[in-house]
């Protein structure tokens, strides 16, 4: 299994800044091995955010996204305490969720 998802958000007056590292080795399916085999693909192909509960937004990844994606963005509102949480899923089936507060 994976690390866990390294997310921070900070507020800061009606805005919150929000910084994740998801740990993900991100394979393209184009390299090979020392063998000359190539490696199978394997990366991340969704991500959903939630905060509080309520559905922010979702992306879509492929397999040209960089080992261990990170993301930052800006949301509108937000207060510290509220809870963020990320869900993850692989093209290998795999998933993962975590969550953070807002500091």
């Amino acid at each position: 299994m994976t690390e866990a998802t390294k997310i921070r958000a900070q507020a800061l007056g009606n805005k919150t800044t929000v910084r994740i590292l998801m740990s993900h080795e991100m394979e393209s399916g184009q390299r090979k091995d020392a063998a000359g085999k190539i490696i199978p693909s394997w990366f991340i192909q969704e991500l959903t955010a939630t905060l509080n509960g309520r559905f922010m937004f979702s992306a879509e990844f492929g397999p040209s996204v960089s080992k261990n994606p990170y993301l930052q963005f800006v949301i509108k509102g937000g207060k510290a305490g509220d809870k963020l949480s990320f869900s993850w899923r692989d093209n290998k089936g795999a998933t993962r969720t975590d969550e953070a507060t807002v500091t």
